[in-house]
């Protein structure tokens, strides 16, 4: 699996400016003078891109596959720089597929549903860029036809190239067998051509173009919103372990961007696309609206003192009903509290001890606001906590009410309860990672009696439920996400805890011991400043 996740993302030459005009017509150059650019890939200004059906549609595609297949033999050895690191992913992933897909629910409603679901944003992206192709013919729209002829393209190399892949694994689907996924199982049939997915491949490859020829937030939103619900759709419904929809976005990903690169027209509009895997000496200006940054847990003590900064008005722009927040928009605050303090002159005071502490805390994420990589690995707490617990608590607070509350859902009883585990965070680029696991001991939870079972009953209209549980003796991942992050919208996924309350009565208005939930949040990290 290593070989295909390195030719997946391998590509050369450097990004076309947008800035600068191309030559006019007179002075455009022909296809063969465009060819000699060899492995450079990259449609020069003034080039034609010949954008048209039949034989030069057929050429492209031709083309495109040659260089995919060829990718290998260009390799340098900086490029184990990120070739290890990611093959070392992949093949994580892929140990992990049988665990996350039996923490997939496996109700038929469900399953039709995220089919359905998964289909239909399919058939959106095909009726985007096909439709785009009809109405540039219609109004003689060049840069619609180009769109839709360039999102074909990409979509029927991805195509190709993930029906190769799944020739040649012959992976069985999560519903096949024991649901393990074996690779060479030495049967061809749809039950086991798993890896990896035609619908993540082409729904990428369709999207990657429409982003870039029509380069809005909203169109990227729209188009990089409904690829994304294809390949989670495809893991919920149980067509598709995880890593086969990572390594088809991968695929689809990879033909978007170099058939756009190789072929779209820059006189047209849209947005350059450079090669990322190429060494850049010039400085780059990093944008802290794109840096991927893990959510702060709501029973942090950061933010009682942004409550009380908020109350000394030092803050004016924290959100108390909308947690928890990023850790770099904690440290937005912290700035803000900052140009506070020095426009009122204030020196001392508690105001200014709370700002120290939170800027000791924020550093790092404070730095990467001014300029500074974002990239990095945090060990945040190491923690025990032991609860003796006298007489008969009360645990069920469905029928009747919680002893402890807001707990995220640990389990306790009578005796001696006990808890051990530790937080992290790490940060890449647009990418974050956040963990929180623990180790768990609670004494086991009597029986109810009979009379309460029946009383029980009679209130629910069951049939008497013994109730109780035994001793809990277990690791559990309390809190564990991944993210990435564009342009302000975050979108993680995991098991992750929201506080929308103004008060501190409990997460989601209500006040209970809820394990945090296991969700797919999209979410606006930071306000928008209106002028």
């Amino acid at each position: 699996m290593s070989a295909l996740t390195f030719v997946i993302l391998v590509s050369s030459g450097n990004a076309q400016s947008s800035g600068s005009r191309p030559p006019s017509d007179s002075q455009r150059t022909t296809r063969p003078e465009q060819e000699k650019q060899d492995w450079n890939y990259d449609l020069q200004p003034g080039v034609d891109p010949d954008n048209r059906l039949l034989t030069p549609f057929l050429d492209h595609l031709s083309q495109d596959q040659k260089h995919f297949w060829t990718v290998p033999a260009h390799l340098r050895k900086r490029d184990l720089e990120w070739i290890l690191p990611l093959a070392g992913g992949t093949a994580g992933i892929i140990a992990a597929d049988s665990w996350i897909s039996r923490q997939v629910p496996n109700r038929p409603n469900q399953l039709n549903t995220s089919l359905k679901i998964s289909n239909y944003s399919m058939y959106s992206l095909i009726g985007a860029g096909g439709g785009a192709f009809l109405l540039g013919k219609i109004s003689t729209n060049d840069h619609l036809r180009e769109t839709g002829l360039l999102s074909a393209e990409a979509a029927i190399n991805a195509t190709a190239v993930t029906y190769a892949f799944k020739f040649a694994t012959q992976r069985g689907r999560p519903y096949q067998g024991t649901g393990t996924g074996t690779f060479f199982s030495g049967d061809i049939s749809s039950s086991h051509s798993s890896f990896p997915s035609e619908h993540s491949s082409m729904a990428w490859s369709i999207a990657g173009v429409l982003a870039h020829e029509y380069p809005g937030p909203l169109t990227k939103l729209g188009a990089y919103g409904l690829a994304t619900a294809v390949s989670a759709m495809r893991v919920n419904s149980h067509q598709h372990f995880a890593s086969d929809v990572l390594i088809g976005a991968g695929l689809g990903w990879y033909f978007a961007h170099e058939v756009y690169r190789a072929h779209h027209d820059p006189e047209l509009g849209g947005e350059a696309w450079g090669n990322y895997l190429e060494p850049s000496y010039e400085p780059k200006q990093r944008n802290p609206e794109n840096m991927g940054s893990p959510y702060v847990p709501p029973d942090s003590w950061a933010y009682p003192l942004f409550d009380r900064l908020i109350a000394l008005g030092l803050v004016k722009t924290g959100y108390l009903g909308i947690r928890p927040w990023t850790r770099m928009e904690c440290a937005r605050l912290v700035e803000e509290a900052e140009e506070q303090i020095r426009f009122e002159g204030i020196e001392g005071g508690e105001g200014t001890r709370i700002f120290e502490e939170l800027a000791e805390e924020f550093s790092g994420e404070v730095s990467r606001l001014n300029g500074a990589p974002n990239l990095g690995v945090s060990l945040d707490s190491v923690y025990v906590r032991g609860t003796q617990i006298s007489g008969t608590p009360l645990s069920d607070g469905y029928h009747f009410a919680q002893t402890i509350t807001n707990d995220y859902g640990r389990p306790y009883s009578s005796g001696f309860n006990s808890i051990s585990g530790f937080s992290a965070h790490a940060v890449a680029g647009p990418l974050s990672f956040s963990l929180q696991g623990e180790y768990q001991h609670a004494p086991a939870v009597p029986e109810y009696s009979p009379a309460v079972q029946q009383a029980i009953a009679n209130a629910d209209f069951t049939l008497p439920i013994p109730g109780g549980r035994g001793e809990v003796n277990r690791f559990d991942l309390l809190n564990s996400t991944v993210a990435v992050q564009f342009h302000n919208f975050q979108i993680s996924a995991g098991k992750q805890s929201d506080w929308w309350s103004m008060t501190s009565a409990g997460p989601l208005l209500m006040s209970d011991n809820a394990e945090p939930l296991l969700s797919l949040k999209l979410d606006n990290v930071s306000p928008y400043h209106f002028p």
